[in-house]
């Protein structure tokens, strides 16, 4: 059994700063991707940030500049530091992962959510 628990949302005003993070526990052999997306009241759900296991990165144009993602491998852990943010960042944001359980069954798993309000 594979599990996903996000952490770290809540409300911050404009131009302030959130760190959240996602573990990924269970019977772990390997992680391939990690990822978070969001999805906002009415709108689809996006890719926010994506890291594979060699560190390399990728964002969504809109969080360019202003958001991180960051791993640690060891840990099975995924974090996203965001920066700047902006009312339109609000969103419930979700950890998402394709992982290799020691079973050697490949899956992709979420998180439940951890909400992210930028208001004043």
């Amino acid at each position: 059994q594979v599990q996903l628990v996000e952490s770290g949302g809540g409300l911050v005003q404009p131009g302030g700063s959130l760190r959240l993070s996602c573990a990924a526990s269970g019977s772990i052999f390997s992680t391939y991707y990690m990822r978070w997306y969001r999805q906002a009241p009415g709108k689809q759900r996006e890719l926010v940030a994506g890291i594979v296991s060699d560190g390399s990165s990728n964002y969504a144009d809109s969080v360019k500049g202003r958001f991180t993602i960051a791993r640690d491998n060891a840990k099975n852990t995924v974090l996203l530091q965001m920066n700047s943010l902006k009312p339109e960042d609000s969103a419930v944001y979700y950890c998402n992962a394709g992982i290799m359980a020691t079973s050697l069954r490949r899956g992709d798993y979420w998180g439940q959510g951890t909400q992210v309000t930028v208001s004043s």
